[in-house]
């Protein structure tokens, strides 16, 4: 069984992912009629912005690398099943998800959706980038998690 997934492929999955997240925040700042949403999607959307630069500097660094599996390919079909799972890993659908959100609070929920298959999908991307990688996700993994507590936070207000 071959690999499904490079390295740098999982990478770009994660690139993709935040500027869908972006392009959803930004969308979501747009159209909130109240001021503490629209804040919150506004700072989350440049926080996405930063994410893809970070990946886009890992991408740059990586290599064909290979982790330590139990068989062959095993963390490249975890990867696909997760990148298969997650929304925002299609092009161009970030836009789409914030029009579709009817109230703030709709967004709210679909935000907090985002930001935990986010945190699921660096998790698993930690097993198949090298080691100076490892550490950087381990910071956006604890970034989105800020942002998952920024919005829950949100939610409870509205």
């Amino acid at each position: 069984m071959g690999n499904i997934f490079a390295a740098s492929e999982i990478v770009e999955l994660g690139i993709q992912i935040e500027k869908n997240g972006r392009d959803f925040y930004a969308g979501l700042a747009e159209q909130s009629d109240h001021p503490k949403a629209r804040d919150i999607f506004q700072f989350l959307g440049k926080e996405e912005e930063k994410h893809i630069l970070v990946f886009e500097g890992i991408l740059k660094k990586i290599e064909q690398y290979q982790p330590a599996e139990v068989y062959p390919g095993e963390y490249f079909a975890y990867m696909k099943s997760l990148a298969d799972e997650h929304i925002f890993t299609r092009e161009d659908i970030g836009e789409q998800e914030a029009r579709l959100a009817k109230s703030d609070k709709e967004a709210i929920v679909k935000g907090i959706g985002f930001e935990k298959d986010s945190i699921t999908f660096y998790q698993g991307m930690k097993k198949v980038v090298p080691d100076y990688g490892q550490k950087v996700i381990d910071e956006l993994i604890a970034q989105e998690e800020s942002h998952l507590r920024k919005l829950s936070e949100l939610e409870k207000t509205l």
